[in-house]
């Protein structure tokens, strides 16, 4: 599902059931630590697909750890990203030659917690939102928000190493193609020669789940 939303130079592994009897290196379970069953669950799997992904770009079984805020640490000369949601987990590699980042992550098709829509959402961003959901009420838009300002956060931040809030990206969706473009509120870095002023996406729902995607490739 997520590898239509991507270009031919990144490989994409997906999965919608747990790894059972998978195995995690001494360093991941490091990681893991003493997470609950259901963490450990997701982190394994995300993991095997990392795996397979890589394998796929040329590189040996290795441990993936983790950033100071989470993010995957992949192998030199590799761009990434992980996700999870119930049902799904996926990953997405590619050679940093070719791709200069990547950003993907999965949702299920439901409604947010009450109240949090504000926290995610700007002011000028509701009312299309509002419009998309009375047009497409298969779609549950607040939730796709909430999953492409991730993508657009996992994008940014191996660029920027820095925190990219909800508020600092406006996003606008186009719902035929089904893309979306986020235009960000602060100062970027230099990308391709050019300041970073914001990121273009993809986005699909299928079987209860959203998925989002972003890749930037190189010049």
């Amino acid at each position: 599902m997520i590898e239509e939303l991507l270009p031919a130079a990144v490989v994409a592994v997906e999965t919608r059931d747990d790894a059972t009897g998978a195995q995690l290196f001494p360093e991941e379970e490091l990681v893991i630590g003493r997470a609950v069953e259901k963490r450990r669950r997701e982190f394994t799997t995300a993991r095997m697909c990392a795996r397979a992904a890589l394998e796929q770009l040329g590189f040996p079984a290795a441990p993936i750890l983790s950033g100071e805020r989470g993010e995957p640490l992949w192998p030199t000369g590799v761009v990434g990203s992980i996700t999870h949601c119930k049902g799904y987990r996926a990953c997405a590699v590619a050679h940093s030659g070719q791709i200069v980042t990547v950003g993907i992550d999965a949702e299920p098709n439901a409604p947010l917690p009450p109240g949090l829509l504000g926290d995610i959402a700007r002011p000028e961003e509701l009312p299309s939102l509002r419009r998309l959901q009375a047009e497409l009420p298969e779609v549950c838009w607040e939730r796709l928000i909430f999953s492409a300002k991730e993508s657009v956060y996992k994008a940014w931040f191996p660029l920027a190493k820095s925190w990219l809030g909800f508020e600092d990206a406006v996003l606008e969706f186009e719902p035929r193609a089904r893309t979306f473009t986020a235009r960000l509120l602060v100062a970027g870095p230099q990308i391709n020669g050019d300041a970073l002023r914001g990121f273009a996406g993809s986005w699909l729902v299928r079987e209860g789940i959203i998925v989002t995607a972003i890749a930037v490739g190189s010049a």
